[in-house]
């Protein structure tokens, strides 16, 4: 069975690569591309890389255009996706690329949106811990999905096993993120220019403002924590996508180096995804670049009593649009690797 799909947003750089993903996907056919902006050109204009779609026209983005699709990828900015979605048949599955479902705390979306909340759909990524069992046991089936932000599901894959296992301290945990500017978006601000960019790294959303930490506070309590406090510091660096995670936690009294190694190589283990690489050595974005994976490496520093587990993914494949095909292969029963590949672009 091929299943038709509809992408909202496909002008975007989340919405091209989730067409570029679902262009080599057996079981996909896209057959609607919307916009606002560019609504009326034909794709190839907006992303010429997507040659196998470009003969594909951007309608405007309806309910309408949308209606009549298996699958409608929403790749819409935050607080755009609600209110379209309302307007979709409860039989279709719909992907939410955007913030809007994410969170499942009302005053949670207020305090960091601000705006009214808009509800809470499956939470997009299958290998984070949840109770004694995994998020993708709530994913087969699903109609209404929200795909991750891709720094809260890089911070959570990296500490959730300690978490779950209880041999990190959930307070006082640390993030530090070298980020590439394709994850804000595909928009003229000055922040994003080359000339801003290159030859600089920059941090932004310092202190405990951006909209990412209660994403990632809510998922490390499905994996077991109370009260998680986070100091989460993202920087932007001149590439043009890739997330590398430091992050670091305190070790829970007892704790030993061998204990910590075996439950990251027991929460991940038989993950065709999320992989742990062997002791001593650590991903580079480079390694994961165009891929659906999460490469993590841990060391433990004694001397400061902390865990560091060091992650990296591509922003836009695992961060965002792999992420949303690999849901959408289990609501739909696909195998869920299906169109998917753990391979890298290299050099």
């Amino acid at each position: 069975m091929v299943f038709t799909v509809a992408v909202a947003g496909a002008s975007g750089y989340a919405g091209g690569e989730t067409l570029r993903l679902l262009s080599a996907h057996p079981d996909f056919e896209v057959r609607t591309v919307t916009a606002k902006q560019n609504a009326g050109q034909p794709l190839a204009a907006v992303h010429p890389n997507l040659r196998s779609l470009a003969d594909l026209v951007l309608q405007d983005t309806t309910p309408e255009a949308l209606a009549g699709h298996d699958l409608v990828v929403l790749a819409l900015p935050h607080g755009a996706s609600a209110e379209i979605a309302a307007q979709l048949p409860a039989e279709t599955l719909v992907i939410d690329c955007g913030a809007d479902h994410r969170l499942e705390s009302a005053a949670d979306w207020e305090a960091f949106y601000r705006s009214p909340h808009a509800g809470t759909w499956e939470y997009g990524v299958p290998e984070l811990p949840r109770g004694q069992g995994r998020q993708r046991d709530r994913l087969v089936g699903a109609r209404r999905i929200a795909a991750p932000g891709c720094n809260a599901s890089t911070v959570a894959l990296a500490l959730a096993p300690g978490i779950r296992a209880g041999l990190i301290e959930e307070r006082d945990l640390g993030a530090v993120l070298a980020v590439g500017p394709s994850g804000a978006g595909r928009k003229l601000e000055l922040p994003y220019l080359a000339a801003e960019q290159l030859g600089s790294a920059a941090p932004y959303a310092v202190g405990g403002s951006h909209r990412h930490i209660p994403e990632i506070r809510q998922a490390l309590r499905w994996a077991g924590a109370v009260h998680p406090t986070l100091s989460f510091t993202p920087v932007l660096v001149p590439m043009s996508r890739g997330i590398l995670a430091t992050c670091t936690a305190r070790i829970v009294p007892g704790a030993t180096p061998g204990d910590i190694r075996e439950a990251w190589e027991l929460a991940y283990a038989g993950e065709p995804f999320v992989q742990l690489l062997p002791e001593g050595r650590f991903p580079r974005t480079a390694d994961v670049l165009g891929a659906n994976t999460a490469l993590l490496g841990l060391a433990v520093d004694e001397a400061a009593d902390r865990v560091v587990v060091i992650a990296a993914v591509d922003n836009l494949v695992k961060g965002t649009a792999g992420a949303a095909i690999q849901s959408a292969n289990l609501a739909l029963g696909l195998p869920e690797t299906r169109g998917l590949s753990v391979d890298g672009v290299a050099p």
